[in-house]
């Protein structure tokens, strides 16, 4: 599994130990260390910035500056994929507007990957998982906080349908902020991302004791480290699921 640290990070330097040879997702929204991301990445993928505005309170609603931002990148070595823009908090007939509007459905679909929203239907799911190369899971809706029991659930009866009886998925798989070890282990994941590094080195009263690193940098390599020390699985297991070994119970 591919671990993409969110960026920005601050300092510059604190960034480059977080994804040095290693892998970024960059933001349209903050776009301020793609150059970073090029030169030391071994590879990167660019988000929509769709949750970042939407959380704002400013939804996007012209995407054509999107398109040709991707338009330039994607011919670059190290890139690997964008998040096709989606609407937070809208229906499906708004997200599959959005899907048929992309440019490079037919010619490049690698290039993009759509984003399947938790509260959405599981028929939307399977559809898209058929027609992608990749689809990025969202947490939304009533399951928008990742690793709640409701959202252990809903994981559980989406992976029933992307994955065949042999818990093998039919399409490579991202999940959207979680990159956290306690749930990434659980599903067969080809990739994942958070920014769980940027927001947590400057926190001072999170690292303590006598062995605390002493810098942002150094804090930046512990964590990658720890997360990165950890790999989705191969195939889903259902029994693997928190839902399913008691420790949320129903």
């Amino acid at each position: 599994m591919i671990h993409y640290h969110g960026l920005p990070i601050t300092p510059a330097t604190a960034a480059a130990r977080a994804v040095n040879c290693g892998h970024a997702f960059v933001s349209f929204q903050h776009p301020e260390q793609l150059s970073l991301a090029i030169d030391v990445c071994q590879s990167f993928a660019v988000d929509n910035g769709a949750f970042s505005a939407w959380r704002g309170g400013k939804p996007v609603t012209d995407w054509d500056p999107f398109y040709e931002w991707v338009a330039e990148l994607h011919r670059y070595p190290s890139f690997d994929f964008a998040v096709i823009p989606d609407v937070i908090d809208g229906d499906e007939a708004a997200n599959d507007a959005l899907l048929a509007e992309w440019p490079w459905r037919k010619r490049a679909p690698w290039v993009g990957a759509p984003v399947w929203h938790l509260h959405e239907s599981l028929g939307r799911l399977e559809r898209m998982a058929l027609a992608w190369p990749r689809i990025c899971f969202g947490s939304s809706g009533e399951y928008a906080a990742v690793g709640a029991p409701i959202w252990y659930r809903r994981m559980a009866e989406a992976m029933d349908v992307v994955c065949d009886r042999d818990g093998r998925p039919v399409c490579k798989l991202h999940g959207l902020r979680m990159l956290n070890p306690d749930v990434f282990t659980r599903f067969p994941f080809a990739s994942a991302d958070s920014t769980n590094i940027g927001r947590n080195i400057g926190m001072d009263n999170a690292w303590r004791g006598p062995y605390t690193p002493p810098t942002k940098e150094a804090r930046a390599q512990v964590m990658r480290e720890r997360i990165e020390a950890h790999q989705a699985p191969t195939f889903w297991q259902r029994e693997h699921a928190p839902i399913q070994t008691g420790l949320f119970a129903a």
